[in-house]
């Protein structure tokens, strides 16, 4: 009888340390996620500095916090497809640079990041302005082909066809996969180096 009592205090002790290791991790989530929250203010109104935020933080989360934080940012550095998203994804490389605390191989993988954001912008322009002038010039083909027609009242948005529509959609697709498949990689070496600090 003992020895199944002393077995059943071993099954005691070991499902308290379970029940206490997953409360402990419950927190160090609840305190990642409001990095996350704290990251995403930050972006959306900027005012305050991110290592000011952090350090007003309970210091026992503080690293789960800003776990939270690099995690957030990350996420919201993205090929930009519009002005907007471009002034988000420079405020979220600053604050990676803060958490950072502006260390030269941080700088230099942001640095690498912005110009690869920046080739894909104009990269992404001339693409587009490629396909359009070689969908302008088929229609304005096929148009000559028909004497019948006047085309001087017939102006022409290859913006607007099918064809244009098709083909820039798998165009973008393909240059949104490489691009994404390098900022992703050194998104990966930002995230080792801030993790593991």
């Amino acid at each position: 009888m003992a020895e199944i009592r002393s077995t059943m205090d071993l099954v005691m002790e070991r499902a308290a340390r379970m029940g206490k290791a997953s409360s402990e991790e419950m927190a160090r989530e609840e305190a990642r996620k409001k990095g996350m929250h704290l990251a995403a203010e930050y972006l959306d109104d900027g005012s305050d500095s991110l290592t000011g935020i952090l350090s007003a933080q309970p210091a026992e989360e503080q690293m789960a916090i800003r776990s939270g934080m690099v995690e957030a940012l990350l996420r919201n550095i993205v090929l930009p497809r519009d002005d907007m998203a471009r002034q988000r994804s420079e405020k979220a490389v600053r604050g990676i640079l803060e958490l950072g605390g502006g260390a030269g191989d941080l700088e230099a993988i942001c640095r690498e990041m912005q110009h690869i954001t920046g080739q894909y912008g104009q990269h992404r322009q001339q693409l587009r302005q490629q396909l359009e002038d070689q969908v302008r010039m088929q229609y304005e083909q096929l148009l000559a082909q028909q004497p019948e027609l006047n085309r001087e009242n017939i102006t022409i948005d290859p913006t607007l066809q099918p064809k244009f529509q098709e083909e820039w959609s798998r165009i973008r697709a393909e240059l949104d996969s490489q691009y994404n498949q390098a900022l992703e990689q050194h998104k990966q070496l930002l995230r080792q180096r801030l993790l593991a600090a």
